[in-house]
């Protein structure tokens, strides 16, 4: 069905989406839990949004399970990120959306980040070393384990373990740089 709705077969893509559904969806409550204040989407509303930007995109390919995912943990990033941006010009330059960077993408204990702050430390740190940005996106974003995101990026789960430490201290380091994240005791 994958190849299928890369050749530009709609209807694969439509008979995909319930198989991959309950996964999509268990994604997205992991980042609408993280108690964005204001926080007007639900689930199954982000994956809806995210099955609709996959009917417009036309001519993407993916091998496998995993490169769908991939490619999930992307839109649902800009998705995300989007919606952050909408929020932070409808209060006319207020603060931006809070989203809580967990545990499991930091290792200590935080009380949030701006999803904007962390979207603009993912792009610099992308440029600094493309691998480890993307890492971070299947990671924290697609939700993908270390055996999954080395299997996307085809390097070895140690690799895998290693970017994804050294981008959680970058991360850290460049968010506290800038006070945009609050750690707490």
């Amino acid at each position: 069905m994958l190849m299928a709705w890369g050749n530009g077969d709609e209807d694969a893509l439509r008979g995909l989406m319930p198989l991959v559904y309950p996964e999509l969806r268990r994604i997205a409550r992991k980042h609408l839990s993280r108690g964005v204040p204001g926080q007007t989407l639900e689930s199954a509303g982000l994956v809806n949004e995210a099955y609709l930007k996959l009917i417009r995109a036309h001519g993407l390919r993916c091998e496998n399970r995993l490169q769908f995912f991939a490619l999930c943990a992307q839109i649902i990033r800009n998705i995300l990120v989007d919606q952050a941006r909408k929020r932070r010009y409808a209060k006319r330059g207020g603060a931006a959306v809070r989203v809580p960077l967990d545990e499991a993408l930091i290792g200590t204990r935080t009380v949030g980040v701006e999803m904007l702050a962390l979207n603009e430390a993912l792009v610099t740190l992308s440029k600094v070393d493309p691998r480890k940005g993307r890492v971070v996106e299947l990671r924290y974003f697609g939700g993908l384990s270390v055996e999954e995101t080395a299997e996307v990026l085809r390097i070895s789960p140690e690799t895998a373990k290693r970017d994804w430490k050294m981008a959680k201290a970058w991360l850290l380091r460049e968010l506290r740089g800038g006070r945009k994240i609050s750690a707490s005791a």
